[in-house]
Formats: C-alpha cells, sequence, structure tokens
C-alpha cells in the first residue's frame, strides 16, 4: 500500500466522521471515503490494474478524480493526471509521453487519447451514493507486494510540468518523497485540520503531491468543478475558511470582485500563495482587505511543491519583494549557470534546491533528469535569483524566457514587476517580438485595471524608465481582456510569443 493510501486508512481510523471530501451537495466522511476507495479498488483489480502500472486521469476536477487517484493507490498502481482544460492536442502530447497502460476519461475529455491503453470512460456522478456506481465491487481489493514501508523507491504519482516554456515533462515521486513532503506539510501531526479550499487543479503538484498530508491533518476538502472567484468567495466566507490558497491571479481576481465587501473574513488568517513570487500591489491589498497575512511560498513541479516562504508577518520588505527564505529542512545555492560554481551573497545566477520533496526524476526520461539533477540531487531550477543581505530570495527571471535585445539580455519577470506597479495595469506579460533591427524587442502585454484610464506605451515607458535600462523597455504595446493561460493556469508564454512572431506594429 502506498504512502497516500495508508494516511487514508489511518485517517479514517482517527476521525470516522469528520467530512473528508466536499462538492456541491456531495460529501463523503473519511470512513465512507476508505470504504468507496476499497470498492473502487476492488473493481480496478477486476478490470487488470496492478502494482505498478500507470494509469492517467483525465477527469474534471470532482470527487470521481480523488477516489480514483486513492483507489489506484491502494492497488500500488502510479496515478498521474491530465489538466481537463488542455486541448486534444495537448492531452495526446503528454499521454503520449507518459504512456500509461489505462486512460481514465470522461467521454468529452476522451478526445486526443492516443491508442494503445485501455480507455476506462467516466461519467461524473450528480451525487454521492452514484460516485464509481458501475466500477465498484463488494470484493476485498488485493494488497500489493510491497508498501512504501517496505520499499521507500515504490513510484506512486508523476506530476506533468505545465510546459509554459516547453514541452511538458513528467516528475516522479516515489513513497519517499511523498512521506518526506507529508511529514513538511503536517510536521507529524495528526488531525489539526480544518476546512479548506483546494485551489488548484487536482493533476497540479500541489494536490497530488499533498493529498496524503491534507487527509493526515483530517482537512475537509471543499472542490469546485471550476475555479471561480465568486464561487471562492462565498465557500471562503460560508464555511469559514482560516487559510485561502491558491496563486498570485486567483487572489488578484478576488479582490476584483464587487461582492468582496459584503462578506465578513474575519475569520481569514492567511494567505498561502504559491508557484512563485507575487506583484507587491496584489501583496499590499490583501493583506490589508482581508485583514490578514500573505506567505510566498516559491517553489515547482520538480521540487514536489515546496521550496521557500515568507513569514505571514514578514516586514514590508520581505513580503513584496522576496520569496521568502527555505524551509526548514530545505538547501537554496545561487550558480552560475555557465559554470556550475556557487555564487556568493548578492550575485544573480540560477536557483539550486536540495530538500527530501524533490522529484526521483522525470518518468521515463534519463536525459531531462540528468540535466535538471546534479549527481547530489541539487534540482538545477532554471530560475534565476540572487539572495540578499537578509538572507531572503528574490527572482530575477527564468533562463528559458530570456531574449535578446540589440546584444543585451532581457528577463520579462523583471520588466514585469516593475510595470505591474503602475496604478493602471492589474496583470502584464513581457514577451519578444522579432526586430529586423534588434533581433528581438519586448512587447508588454497588459490587461487594464478596472475603473482606471488605459495605459499607452509613453506611459508604461516613462513609468518604468527611473527604474529599467532602457532596453528592456517595453517598446510595443498589446491591450487585451485576458492573458492566455496554460492548462495549469499558469501564463502561456508560447501562445504569447507565437502570436508576437506573426504580429505588425501595434
Amino acid at each position: 500500500m502506498t504512502v497516500v493510501a495508508a494516511v487514508l486508512r489511518e485517517a479514517a481510523r482517527r476521525f470516522p466522521e469528520r467530512r473528508a471530501l466536499v462538492q456541491g451537495g456531495t460529501a463523503f466522511t473519511y470512513a465512507g471515503l476508505d470504504a468507496l476507495t476499497d470498492q473502487v479498488a476492488a473493481g480496478f483489480a477486476q478490470r487488470g490494474v496492478r502494482a505498478g502500472d500507470l494509469a492517467a486521469l483525465v477527469l474534471p476536477t470532482g470527487p470521481e478524480y480523488v477516489v480514483a487517484y486513492l483507489a489506484l493507490a491502494r492497488l500500488g498502481a502510479v496515478t498521474t493526471g491530465v489538466g481537463p482544460r488542455y486541448m486534444a492536442a495537448e492531452r495526446a502530447k503528454v499521454l503520449t509521453q507518459a504512456r500509461p497502460e489505462l486512460v481514465i476519461a470522461t467521454e468529452e475529455l476522451a478526445e486526443g487519447v492516443p491508442s494503445g491503453p485501455e480507455l476506462l470512460l467516466c461519467t461524473p456522478a450528480k451525487e454521492a451514493a452514484e460516485v464509481w456506481r458501475d466500477l465498484r465491487t463488494d470484493a476485498i481489493p488485493p494488497v500489493p507486494r510491497v508498501t512504501g514501508v517496505d520499499d521507500p523507491d515504490l513510484p506512486e504519482t508523476v506530476v506533468f510540468t505545465s510546459g509554459t516554456t516547453g514541452t511538458p515533462k513528467g516528475a516522479l515521486f516515489t513513497s519517499r518523497q511523498i512521506a518526506a513532503i507529508t511529514e513538511m506539510d503536517t510536521g507529524g501531526r495528526w488531525g489539526e485540520g480544518g476546512p479548506q479550499l483546494v485551489a488548484t487543479g487536482l493533476p497540479h503538484v500541489g494536490f497530488m503531491t499533498k493529498l496524503a498530508g491534507y487527509l493526515k491533518l483530517g482537512a475537509t476538502m471543499h472542490l469546485l468543478g471550476r475555479w471561480r472567484a465568486e464561487d471562492a468567495l462565498r465557500i471562503v466566507a460560508r464555511e469559514r475558511i482560516p487559510y485561502i490558497g491558491g496563486v498570485a491571479a486567483q487572489v488578484s481576481l478576488l479582490l476584483r470582485r464587487p461582492e468582496f465587501d459584503t462578506y465578513d473574513f474575519s475569520h481569514v488568517k492567511g494567505l498561502i500563495v504559491g508557484a512563485g513570487p507575487s506583484p507587491a500591489p496584489v501583496v499590499r491589498e490583501a493583506r490589508e482587505r482581508f485583514g490578514a497575512g500573505y506567505s510566498i511560498r516559491y517553489s515547482m513541479t520538480e521540487s514536489g511543491g515546496l521550496g521557500t516562504l515568507t513569514a505571514f508577518d514578514a516586514p514590508e520588505e520581505e513580503a513584496l519583494h522576496t520569496v521568502g527564505r527555505p524551509r526548514p529542512g530545505t538547501e537554496l545555492e545561487i550558480r552560475d549557470p555557465e559554470t556550475g560554481a556557487v555564487l556568493t551573497q548578492g550575485e544573480a545566477g540560477q536557483i539550486c534546491l536540495r530538500a527530501p520533496s524533490v522529484m526521483a526524476g522525470y518518468w521515463r526520461n534519463p536525459e531531462d533528469t540528468a540535466k535538471a539533477l546534479d549527481p547530489d540531487r541539487w534540482l538545477r531550477t532554471g530560475d534565476l535569483g540572487r539572495i540578499g543581505e537578509d538572507g531572503c530570495l528574490r527572482i530575477t527571471g527564468r533562463i528559458s524566457d530570456m531574449y535578446i535585445r540589440g546584444g543585451y539580455n532581457v528577463f520579462p519577470l523583471e520588466v514585469e514587476s516593475v510595470l505591474l506597479a503602475h496604478p493602471s495595469v492589474a496583470s502584464v506579460a513581457v514577451t519578444p517580438r522579432p526586430s529586423a533591427v534588434m533581433g528581438e524587442i519586448g512587447v508588454a502585454v497588459v490587461v487594464p485595471r478596472a475603473g482606471t484610464p488605459t495605459p499607452t506605451l509613453e506611459d508604461l515607458r516613462e513609468f518604468a524608465g527611473p527604474r529599467l535600462a532602457a532596453y528592456k523597455l517595453p517598446e510595443a504595446l498589446r491591450i487585451v481582456d485576458e492573458l492566455p493561460l496554460t492548462g495549469m493556469d499558469k501564463i502561456d508564454r508560447k501562445a504569447l510569443a507565437a502570436r508576437e512572431r506573426t504580429a505588425g506594429d501595434i
């Protein structure tokens, strides 16, 4: 039995009547979820699923996804998720790389599933009693020959990267990493969780590697079929959720809702905002309007969703302009991207992390594994940053996002962090456009802030000029209603760059 399955079994014994999973009018207690997991696991076993098989879940957010993941884990199978917002071609690309033995999909999402693996169609249920009714059986599921305790290198889940700048890769997490992540998230404690809103997509590292921790804490996980700011606010207020999780873009959307000030958020203790840096204006506004702390969590899929963090009560410089310090158990170094030499405090270079949570490697991809992990299991993140005198990490860019204007390197994140402070900018992405003279120039793709004048290119250049070298300033502007996102809700930089490769002058 894998770590996540074993934790569910123990959680069901410790707090059987506590609600574990809620979506709309559908809810499961811990005892009910554990029993249903056994029934579905037995059904999978009758269909031939065995320990070590890889199963891909191509399902919308809902109890079917969670129960399938737990049931497969109970059999010792390996689970990967494919974002339901992917287009058919994107799904096909991920599944071709994963090469699963079984694909579980709704009829709507089955387009793009390649031939080869067995396909099991799933119809999402409208009530708890119907979840996996056609699959589950009362037979006792077989027990895998080895467990996570006996074999810490037993594969548990493969989490695909977002693919914002390249082809998604599957990060493998074994029982060793899942146990470490669970310990780091819970501190070894049982049952101290409360209500929480699952803000990330279920195939995301924030759910796949952390579900065992949520179960150990006895959390009541509220699911949304699709995250919408108005629904999220309502659930946070109604369920009196103490900690709000998500990414900076989601926090920004919460703050922009016109009904925000009609809710009582006095119960909110903090916001936990992952993935990377948050725009300073968003941090400042969220802390003020929620009346709560704001903790930025810098991590990535390959690090197991753990890395650095800012304190909830951090002073303004740390809270607004850094991603904090390494979590306990995590080591951080800044290295020269070319030589690998460790740099000194204040020097900018590639961010490297080492922790028990870091992936075992890329699934069936030893070449890219060797590029990402050195022999001592340091993760080369591909992100650029520096450590200040205060010990906090500041992100300065990403190696793969860099473009070259007139022989000078420009990192979009650095430019975006300045432009986001403009009072008329709600969100922005900087992307390169080919130039016959300069090679490449920067285009600011801007979503204007409601109720403010639409910014002009001159406005933005004048605003950013005192803080950026002239070659870093945008030389074109595109106004949009929203930025394109990948299936994992990150800015789709490939789509932005492709648009500008064929664009004329704006």
